[in-house]
C-alpha cells in the first residue's frame, strides 16, 4: 500500500481586509495580510468572495463604534448565507474599536469570531486556528510584552509606496484623544529592525517610504552603537539606501519638533517638502484645555523655524472645532492662526467626546448645530487656500512618482512632493518611476502636467 501523502502547501483562501482611519491602520491591515498570507489567504477584491473578513477600526471620529456594528450587521447576513450553503466566513474585528470595545463587540455581535487590539495581531495565524479548527471566540486584546514588529513576517509591497511603522503609542495624553489608552504607552522601534524593513522594501521596488507614527517625530529607538536615534538621524541614514528617493513621515506633534529634524528638511533633498503637524486649535485656552502643551504662538515660532530652513515647505495640519467650552473668539483665534500660517492642505473635525477620555466628563458641551457652523467656516477659510496653493502650482517643475494607471488611456496618474494627485499623459512604461513635469493647470484636489522629457515617450 502507498503511504498517505499530506501536501504541504495551504489551501488557497480568499481575505477581504476593511480599513477605517489613519495610515497606521493601513500600515497594520498590510501586516496583518502578510501574517495571513503563509495560511494560504490571498486577497479577494469583493467581501463577498472572502472566507475571512477583518474590520480594521479606528476609534477617532464621532460614532466609530455604530459605524462598525452596522457593517457588521450585513457581515453577518452574509455568514449565515454562507451557513446556508454548507460554507463558512470568518469575522475579525481589529483595531481601536476591539481594543476599547472588545468585550461589546462580544456581546453585541456574538457571531463575531476573533476581536483583536492592534498589538496582538502577530498572533493571528493562532488565532485563525482557534477560532476556525476548535469553534472558539477569540478575545486579544492584551499588551503584549513582547513588540509585536519581532514576531512579524518580510513586508511586502504593491506599487512604489509603502508605510512602515516606526513608531507607535502615545503619551502626550491630549483631553479629547483616546490614543494613549487603545494603542499604549509610546514605543520606538530598534534602528536595526526599521531598517531591514525599508530596505526588504526597497529591494520589492518601493521608491517612497512613510515613516508612521502616531508621534513619529517623537522617535528615539535604540541604534546601533547603543545610543537612542532621533527621527531626523534615522531619516538621514535611510536617505542614503540606493534606491530609496523619497521620505515622508506622519503624524508628529508640535512639542517633538526638534532641531535636528529641523534641519533634515534642509539638510536631505529625499524628505519630501511637505509635514503634517497637528495643532488642533489657534486659541491658546483651549489648547490648555486640551492639554496640548503648546501655545498658538509656540505653533507660529515653529512653523518660521521649519519655513526658514526649508522654505519650499508646504504645511497641513488637524483643527478640532467646537471643543467643550469652546467660545466665538476661541473659534476667531483659530481662523486668525489659519490665516497667518497659511496651509497647503488640512483636516478638520467637530469634536465628539469619546468614552474615557477626559474632555468627555467637561460639562460645558456645544451644541451640534453651533459646531456645524464653525466646521462650515473653518473648512471655507481652508479650501481657499488650498485652492490658493495649488493654483500657486502652475508653471512650476516638480519630480513626481507616478504610481497609478489614470482612467483614460495613455494617462497616468503619481503624487507630487505635496502629496497632490496629478495626472499626466504618458506611456505605461513610465509607470512606478519618478518623472520630471510642469504642471499646466490646478484643479480644486489635484494638478494636470505634462512630461518635461519627451524623450521618455519615445
Amino acid at each position: 500500500m502507498l503511504p498517505l501523502c499530506l501536501s504541504t502547501q495551504p489551501v488557497s483562501k480568499k481575505l477581504f481586509i476593511r480599513t477605517y482611519g489613519c495610515q497606521m491602520n493601513v500600515y497594520d491591515s498590510t501586516r496583518m495580510a502578510d501574517v495571513l498570507a503563509p495560511l494560504g489567504y490571498d486577497t479577494a477584491l469583493r467581501v463577498e468572495d472572502a472566507d475571512m473578513v477583518i474590520l480594521n477600526t479606528c476609534h477617532i471620529r464621532e460614532r466609530a463604534e455604530e459605524k462598525v456594528f452596522s457593517e457588521l450587521g450585513r457581515l453577518r447576513d452574509l455568514k449565515e448565507a454562507r451557513q446556508h450553503e454548507g460554507g463558512g466566513l470568518l469575522i475579525a474585528v481589529a483595531g481601536c474599536v476591539a481594543q476599547a470595545e472588545g468585550a461589546e463587540i462580544q456581546a453585541r455581535a456574538p457571531y463575531v469570531d476573533i476581536v483583536l487590539g492592534p498589538q496582538t495581531y502577530h498572533r493571528l495565524p493562532e488565532m485563525v486556528a482557534r477560532a476556525s479548527r476548535a469553534g472558539q471566540k477569540v478575545l486579544d486584546t492584551d499588551f503584549p510584552v513582547e513588540p509585536k514588529f519581532d514576531h512579524l513576517p518580510a513586508p511586502s509591497a504593491q506599487g512604489p509606496s509603502a508605510f512602515l511603522s516606526v513608531q507607535e503609542g502615545c503619551d502626550k495624553f491630549c483631553t479629547f484623544c483616546v490614543v494613549p489608552y487603545t494603542r499604549g504607552a509610546e514605543y520606538s522601534r530598534p534602528v536595526a529592525s526599521v531598517l531591514a524593513e525599508a530596505e526588504r522594501l526597497v529591494e520589492t521596488g518601493v521608491r517612497e517610504i512613510t515613516l508612521l507614527g502616531q508621534n513619529v517625530n517623537g522617535y528615539h529607538g535604540p541604534g546601533p552603537d547603543g545610543s537612542a536615534w532621533s527621527l531626523g538621524r534615522l531619516i538621514r541614514h535611510l536617505a542614503r539606501m540606493p534606491g530609496l528617493d523619497r521620505i515622508r513621515y506622519t503624524t508628529s506633534h508640535p512639542r517633538d519638533m526638534d532641531d535636528d529634524l529641523i534641519a533634515a528638511h534642509r539638510d536631505v533633498p529625499q524628505l519630501m517638502p511637505f509635514l503634517h503637524l497637528p495643532v488642533q486649535s489657534g486659541s491658546d485656552r483651549i489648547l490648555a484645555e486640551m492639554n496640548r502643551q503648546h501655545t498658538a504662538d509656540d505653533y507660529r515660532r515653529l512653523i518660521d523655524r521649519l519655513r526658514a530652513a526649508q522654505p519650499d515647505l508646504a504645511l497641513s495640519s488637524d483643527f478640532i472645532v467646537g471643543f467643550p467650552g469652546e467660545t466665538d473668539a476661541d473659534v476667531e483665534a483659530t481662523l486668525r492662526l489659519v490665516r497667518d500660517i497659511g496651509f497647503a492642505q488640512a483636516y478638520s473635525f467637530k469634536y465628539s467626546p469619546r468614552p474615557g477620555t477626559p474632555a468627555a466628563a467637561i460639562g460645558d458641551q456645544i451644541p451640534e448645530t453651533v459646531k456645524e457652523d464653525r466646521l462650515t467656516e473653518l473648512q471655507r477659510v481652508i479650501g481657499e487656500q488650498a485652492v490658493a496653493f495649488n493654483r500657486g502650482c502652475v508653471g512650476r517643475h516638480f519630480d513626481v512618482l507616478l504610481d497609478r494607471p489614470g482612467r483614460h488611456p495613455g494617462q497616468l496618474i503619481g503624487r507630487s512632493p505635496y502629496m497632490q494627485s496629478v495626472f499626466v499623459t504618458a506611456p505605461e512604461a513610465l509607470l512606478n518611476t519618478v518623472q520630471r513635469l510642469e504642471v499646466v493647470t490646478a484643479n480644486p484636489n489635484s494638478l494636470a502636467a505634462k512630461l518635461l522629457d519627451q524623450r521618455a515617450c519615445a
